[in-house]
């Protein structure tokens, strides 16, 4: 899976936790999950659970503190997938 493919699949998991509809439509990596997505962090700790178990990978707890922004999610999971 390339980045791009990464990207979309994120933006599905992401989608039913924004409020912020206009910076969703302009989700790109350097999109900030709480300030620009305006997600709180009890919904960030849901979308790491659902990007888990989607991709079948485990996020330990310092990855978790690093997920701040599609880049750094990005990274993780790639980084993640690597390992398998």
């Amino acid at each position: 899976m390339n980045r791009e493919e990464l990207i979309g699949v994120l933006k599905l998991i992401i989608e039913p936790y924004t409020t912020n509809n206009e910076s969703f439509g302009n989700l790109n990596e350097e999109t900030d999950f709480i300030n620009d997505l305006q997600i709180n962090s009890a919904n960030l700790v849901d979308i790491v659970l659902d990007i888990e178990e989607k991709f079948d990978i485990v996020i330990d707890n310092a990855d978790m503190e690093r997920m701040l922004n599609v880049r750094a999610a990005v990274e993780i999971i790639e980084f993640k997938l690597s390992e398998q």
